[in-house]
């Protein structure tokens, strides 16, 4: 287990190295997130290792073989903030832009933007498959992370995506059945599994999208649910 202790020391094994502006975001980020989570329900893990461990560890591991800097990196259904603001603090020259449709949370998260002290981040009130037809091909990098199966996050977030660029998909205990449902999602939607890498009990896909896909592509959420690709 990483502890706020051993957070810094770990991460430097994965080259990522964090400043005293950096680990002081992060405690800020931890208060924030304990303070706000009393009013709204933005977390069960509230203890201050496990956070570090789960949730700011844990959303930096996608980063392990990537530095963001200078991309334009777009998370959906980003909750109290992850991986989108671990991967801000750390890579302050990545552009971010957060898409998740439930105010309250996206509130906290304008909160902790302010206090933080972070920059060039644009917040959208959206469904992930309507800012998918208004923002078509803007992003380097879409991240999720407990979002939906596998199958439908393909469909959400394909059109978000630049040609060449990745959607990094955070899974669970069942990334493997997710994976195999997903089939002809992804071929639909031209991601091609470049890699995957695993971490106790999660791994990260990185789907490389290979070329344009058709513009019926999301359709609307009702559709997805009903008839998943």
């Amino acid at each position: 287990m990483v502890t706020k202790a051993t957070f810094s020391q770990e991460l430097e094994k994965e080259n990522i190295i964090l400043n005293e502006q950096m680990l002081s975001q992060f405690e800020m980020y931890f208060k924030l997130l304990q303070e706000y989570n009393k009013v709204m329900d933005l977390t069960n893990v509230i203890e201050e290792d496990e956070v570090y461990d789960r949730h700011f560890y844990n959303s930096l591991t996608i980063a392990f073989e990537q530095d963001f800097n200078g991309l334009h990196l777009c998370d959906v259904g980003a909750g109290a903030g992850f991986p989108s603001i671990p991967l801000k603090i750390c890579f302050p020259q990545m552009k971010l832009t957060i898409i998740d449709p439930l105010s309250k949370r996206m509130d906290f998260l304008k909160v902790v933007i302010e206090k933080l002290g972070l920059e060039d981040i644009n917040i959208l009130y959206l469904r992930a498959e309507d800012a998918s037809h208004k923002y078509q091909e803007q992003f380097d990098i879409v991240t999720a992370r407990a979002v939906a199966p596998l199958n439908i996050l393909v469909e959400i977030t394909a059109q978000l995506i630049k040609v060449n660029g990745y959607l990094i998909a955070m899974k669970g205990k069942k990334a493997k059945d997710e994976l195999s449902d997903a089939k002809n999602a992804l071929e639909i939607c031209k991601l091609h599994l470049e890699k995957e890498i695993n971490i106790e009990q999660s791994t990260n896909y990185y789907f490389k999208k290979i070329s344009k896909i058709s513009n019926k592509y999301p359709r609307n959420y009702g559709q997805i649910k009903r008839r998943p690709l």
